[in-house]
């Protein structure tokens, strides 16, 4: 829809007062703030128009006007400010990743707690998931006479591991054998082909090693498994039950998020290629109920080239989108370009 100069004015104070308030706002605080040369009258009735186009609403007959959910998504696609870090900002945040760099979960754990803290929002993150990974490297780590720890990284970045016992002592050469039929069959090969039909097949032809190596490719096929799995990781939630828009519905907000199969859902079917910005729900937007009175923010991150995982914030439709949205991008860049140098290196 089209709006004059001064409706769009009045919309963005109106919205960015809200946000930071959460008190109605009426015409008299607007004309002192804005020093508009219009009586309180004339921005009435611009607020009365704005309202019949359903930008805005009054929630009792006497009070301002607060912004629909129409009206915020007005204000997201074309009034709303674009915020800048400063360096120093970008410095904090950058100190504050760091000492999580090399571990794909510590790396997004720790952007949660930095979104959760910036925000007073809740943090919601996906491990990295490609149909397409690669193992990059496997070890094994001895870490007992008969038990050792296998270890995999893949080229989406995920590192995981498992515990296995075996049938005779862990030697030097049993190590060596593993490593030859590891190189030899898995590494720079897809993790989602090391399916257990497969580890039988190649247990059956070793034939007298068959016995030392079964336990291991077993626990290395779990493993495999393991890197195949989206983990959605979730922070800050109790900031919610500081906003009074959730006084009634706090608790089945913060249990519906605690699940996570439906947030799963909602990012699983999201690509953000090409665009500048991350992708905005506002309200009923977001098709699960449990999230109509909320907004959701997020955007992918990517590892060396390819979209990998989600990192987004989920609050009260009055949060700060100016803000938020430039914090958010700014951080997954920072992610992406964390986690693709784990993955180079």
């Amino acid at each position: 829809m089209e709006l004059s100069e001064r409706k769009k004015k009045l919309l963005a104070a109106i919205v960015e007062r809200y946000i930071a308030t959460g008190e109605p706002v009426g015409s008299k605080s607007l004309v002192e703030s804005l020093g508009m040369s219009v009586s309180s009258a004339t921005v009435r009735n611009e607020m009365a128009e704005l309202s019949a186009l359903g930008l805005l609403e009054q929630p009792h007959t006497s009070a301002g006007r607060i912004p629909s959910e129409l009206g915020y998504r007005y204000y997201v696609d074309h009034l709303m400010g674009q915020y800048e870090l400063s360096p120093n900002e970008k410095r904090l945040i950058e100190a504050k990743l760091a000492p999580a760099s090399g571990d794909v979960q510590k790396v997004l754990e720790s952007a949660g707690n930095i979104l959760s803290e910036m925000t007073r929002c809740a943090a919601v993150s996906t491990t990295p998931a490609d149909d397409a990974a690669v193992v990059r490297r496997v070890e094994l780590v001895p870490i007992g006479t008969r038990t050792a720890m296998i270890v995999m990284l893949t080229s989406s970045g995920i590192l995981k591991s498992r515990v296995c016992k075996t049938f005779g002592e862990i030697t030097v050469d049993m190590a060596e054998s593993f490593y030859n039929i590891v190189n030899a069959n898995f590494i720079g090969k897809p993790a989602a082909a090391m399916h257990i039909a497969k580890i039988q097949t190649l247990a059956v032809s070793l034939g007298e090693k068959s016995l030392d190596m079964t336990p291991l490719l077993v626990a290395l096929a779990d493993v495999a498994a393991m890197t195949e799995r989206t983990e959605l990781l979730l922070e800050g939630q109790s900031n919610l039950l500081g906003y009074k828009e959730y006084a009634e519905n706090a608790y089945e907000l913060i249990e519906f998020l605690r699940h996570g199969e439906m947030l799963g859902q909602i990012f699983s079917g999201y690509t953000n290629s090409g665009k500048s910005a991350p992708q905005v729900l506002i309200g009923q937007e977001n098709r699960f109920r449990e999230l109509q009175n909320s907004s959701m923010v997020f955007d992918n991150y990517e590892i060396a080239g390819h979209e990998s995982g989600t990192l987004g914030l989920i609050g009260p439709t009055r949060m700060d989108y100016a803000r938020l949205i430039p914090s958010l991008r700014y951080l997954t860049e920072i992610v992406g370009k964390m986690l693709s140098d784990t993955v180079e290196e």
